[in-house]
């Protein structure tokens, strides 16, 4: 039996991504959706996919039950942000319809509070997982990767670092700039203090990259990893752009935000994405991610473990696709017999995340030098 994968935002940034990437996957039809019916179907007719994609009109914002309900997937893979400013409905929609859910959100709230739909999903035998992306998915890999090397696990300091050629839509950059300047929480010694996004600027060094700049960001970890890994006692998150001189730019302005001459950046997000791709002869299409690990090991020994991964060629965004990629493939086959809502994590292991990258112009770095 062939699924039935629909797409929200198939002919997008990331949907477009993970579009190709299952389009040659013979247990699954692609249906790609999106508010415009002329681009999701001249999205559909160029991929070529192995079972012959279908394109559907549907608006998140309008009556989703009548469009699911038409379009009857089985799985529903929702990249169409930002979700900083949106609620759980299309989830619910899909669990209604009976239909799998995951999504790619990075937003705080939105992630960590998806397992209050747990009950209706596992009533409805659906899984609903959200944050199928780099965070909480890729980031909790990483982490129960290395915890049995750790007697106490401290700390963690980790981060993404843009490619300025890596496609950049508006609604990712509308999700990063509604934090630039804006308080948040984050574990610090022991307690939940308030920081700003974009502030705390540091430099990491990076294998081939050299250093790259990183501010504050606010992710679901920051609610989901203290309870997660009991034994933390500090976490940072942060994100940068390749460029040093945008990045200062944008601290800036986020100083501005923070002290309320200018409201939330993200209002003017098309401008300032518009402003970004002026500077791209400037850059490259090279990206990172990095964890660093620190706390003691079993003979109580300071451990540092160090982690990154460099993306070439524009390949970066494949990386926070994988979850939804992988998840798809596995419900189209009945591989997976979790039912209920939650964040994504327990669902793919380190191994499997990064042996679902062979192929593409990605590397992985490890120190596992004893610190």
């Amino acid at each position: 039996m062939v699924a039935r994968v629909l797409i929200i935002g198939g002919y997008g940034n990331f949907g477009s991504y993970i579009a190709r990437r299952l389009a040659g996957d013979e247990a699954i039809r692609l249906l790609i959706g999106g508010r415009s019916a002329a681009k999701a179907k001249a999205f559909a007719t160029r991929l070529g996919a192995s079972n012959a994609a279908e394109s559907h009109a549907i608006d998140i914002d309008g009556n989703l039950t009548e469009a699911l309900a038409r379009i009857a997937p089985d799985i529903v893979i929702h990249t169409t942000g930002p979700f900083q400013s949106q609620d759980h409905r299309v989830a619910k929609a899909c669990i209604a319809q009976g239909s799998h859910y995951l999504d790619l959100a990075d937003a705080r709230t939105f992630v960590a509070s998806i397992d209050q739909l747990d009950a209706d999903a596992k009533a409805k035998d659906v899984l609903v997982v959200s944050g199928a992306s780099s965070v909480p998915c890729l980031t909790a890999a990483v982490i129960d990767a290395y915890l049995p090397a750790f007697a106490c696990l401290d700390a963690v300091d980790y981060g993404i670092s843009a490619a300025q050629h890596t496609n950049r839509g508006l609604a990712t950059t509308s999700a990063v700039l509604s934090y630039v300047g804006k308080p948040m929480t984050m574990l610090r010694d022991g307690m939940m203090k308030t920081v700003f996004g974009w502030e705390d600027t540091h430099a990491v060094r990076y294998p081939e990259l050299g250093r790259r700049l990183f501010g504050n960001c606010d992710i679901p970890d920051l609610d989901l990893f203290p309870r997660r890994y009991p034994t933390l006692r500090s976490m940072r998150f942060s994100a940068g752009h390749e460029l040093k001189f945008l990045h200062v730019g944008t601290r800036m302005l986020g100083l501005l935000a923070r002290l309320g001459i200018i409201g939330s950046l993200s209002d003017h997000a098309e401008n300032l994405l518009k402003l970004a791709f002026v500077f791209d002869r400037f850059g490259s299409g090279r990206s990172g991610f990095h964890m660093f690990l620190t706390g003691t090991g079993h003979g109580g020994e300071p451990l540092t473990r160090r982690f990154w991964i460099v993306a070439r060629s524009g390949h970066g965004p494949y990386i926070p696709c994988m979850p939804a990629i992988l998840l798809a493939q596995q419900l189209a086959r009945g591989a997976v017999a979790r039912r209920g809502a939650m964040p994504c994590v327990d669902l793919i292991d380190l191994e499997s995340y990064l042996a679902a990258l062979e192929g593409l112009d990605i590397s992985v770095y490890r120190d596992e030098a004893d610190a």
